[in-house]
């Protein structure tokens, strides 16, 4: 739904935005308000005072609205424009702070500086000129207001020298006095207008992502499920991302509960596609994916995944402590629980090392941990979730070798009893799955067993082979 978007983008949308919509909420409605009674309650005074004044004073109103709704309908895109250019400065930011490493590793620092000098610089103007229409609007209103004041102490004082019927001089004072009062609630909205038109800016941003419709949407009598067996099937399932760029092409297998299948392929076949539309990150285009033979459309969201856990490539640690993290997986589970986990995960002798322990603040993203390290934090985190179908996207890529033992051996604990769909990395680690799939193109172009694969002498074969001789 998102995936489109800047994390920076985002995030300036939800703390900016919905500052500026807060404004709205508590100064500027309020304001109409009191204003909005204090026009009308003069008004009706200077009405009972002298009609013929009192409509008099009415001319600039129209000139005055006019004047208001032609600002508004300027104004408050020069204000989405400059909003639209803040989420950018923050856009660059977020990812100068995420990627200082390698900003710093190619030497860039000048480089992203002057992308940033110049998000601001585009932002600045954008901001200086909804501003200077502002500067512009408030004196014209004042100006227009004071035309009211004008004509009134004109007809006033023609109707006070009149012969007949003369209007008193302190009545004409009163009036005047009261004709003040009646401008000051226009100046008022007048003045708030420019904050009001920024408001309701970003609130449209704001709106855009509340409004924004989920495209993975739950059935109205979808079932709750509590336990399943844990067998998977892909029933002639196509995906793609973009429109007529195909990721997968009529995709069939069927893994049954407590088996282990591995996805195998060269890079951008489908693998983790596959693997993301088993908890339904993205519905597929055509086919369906049963789970114990019944749609996985028919369940909630919420315990569909509850029965599937994921220990990915890109391992994702929270900003917390290591026992934080680990919890993740069962928020309700016991401290005995987590360190039986870890040590089911090969983690927990490293933990212990740590000067805090399970109390050690791994930093955003688990920068002060390993590689290795935040990996076998998040099997830590899906044994204690102990879901019946375990996905495993490439676990053990982009470690050393000894690393690699642990966290093989850390998987072979954690899929015991489980239904297991491995992406896999090294070809090695699955030898003794019970089914492999083999993608080319997106499309499945061999499948069966390890032994019965090498005897096709086909593209796994080819990749054994080759996977073993870089290996030597």
């Amino acid at each position: 739904m998102f995936k489109d978007k800047q994390t920076g983008e985002l995030m300036s949308r939800v703390i900016d935005d919905t500052r500026n919509f807060e404004l709205l909420l508590a100064h500027a409605i309020p304001t109409i308000l009191v204003n909005g009674l204090m026009f009308i309650g003069i008004f009706i005074i200077l009405f009972y005072m002298n009609v013929k004044l009192a409509l008099l004073t009415l001319i600039p109103i129209p000139l005055l609205a006019i004047m208001v709704l032609r600002f508004s309908k300027i104004s408050r895109p020069l204000f989405r424009k400059a909003q639209d250019r803040i989420g950018e400065v923050h856009s660059h930011l977020q990812d100068n702070f995420t990627g200082i490493q390698e900003i710093k590793a190619f030497n860039r620092e000048d480089y992203e500086r002057n992308k940033v000098r110049n998000s601001i610089k585009q932002y600045t103007k954008a901001i200086l000129r909804a501003l200077r229409l502002s500067n512009g609007f408030h004196p014209t209103i004042e100006f227009v207001a004071s035309i009211g004041t004008i004509i009134v102490i004109y007809f006033g004082g023609l109707l006070a020298l009149q012969a007949v019927d003369p209007l008193a001089f302190e009545d004409l004072i009163a009036y005047l006095f009261y004709v003040q009062l009646f401008y000051q609630p226009i100046m008022a909205l007048g003045q708030i207008n420019e904050g009001l038109q920024q408001a309701l800016a970003s609130s449209e941003r704001v709106l855009e992502i509340i409004n924004e419709e989920s495209e993975i949407v739950e059935k109205k009598n979808a079932i709750k499920i509590k336990t399943i067996k844990g067998s998977v099937e892909f029933k002639n399932v196509s995906f793609h991302y973009i429109d007529n760029i195909p990721v997968l092409k009529d995709i069939s297998f069927k893994v049954n509960a407590g088996e282990t299948l591995a996805l195998v392929g060269a890079t951008g076949v489908g693998k983790t596609t596959i693997a993301n539309l088993i908890p339904r990150f993205y519905d597929p285009i055509e086919g369906e994916i049963l789970i114990d033979n019944q749609n996985i459309k028919d369940f909630t969201l919420s315990s569909l995944r509850a029965q599937i856990s994921l220990v990915s490539q890109d391992v994702f640690l929270f900003n917390g402590t290591i026992k934080e993290n680990i919890l993740y997986g069962r928020l309700d589970a016991s401290d005995e629980d987590v360190i039986n986990a870890a040590k089911a995960a090969n983690a927990h002798e490293f933990i212990l090392a740590l000067e805090k322990g399970y109390d050690t603040q791994v930093g955003e993203r688990g920068v002060k941990l390993s590689g290795g390290q935040k990996q076998r934090i998040s099997i830590a985190r899906a044994i204690l979730k102990n879901a019946p179908i375990l996905i495993l996207d490439e676990a053990t890529s982009s470690v050393d070798t000894q690393t690699e033992r642990l966290i093989q051996d850390a998987l072979n604990k954690l899929k015991k009893n489980k239904t297991s769909i491995i992406i896999a990395h090294r070809l090695s680690t699955i030898k003794d799955a019970d089914l492999i799939v083999v993608l080319k193109n997106g499309m499945i172009v061999e499948v069966g067993k390890h032994d019965e694969l090498i005897k096709l002498n086909g593209l796994y074969s080819k990749l054994c082979k080759a996977q073993s001789t870089s290996e030597h």
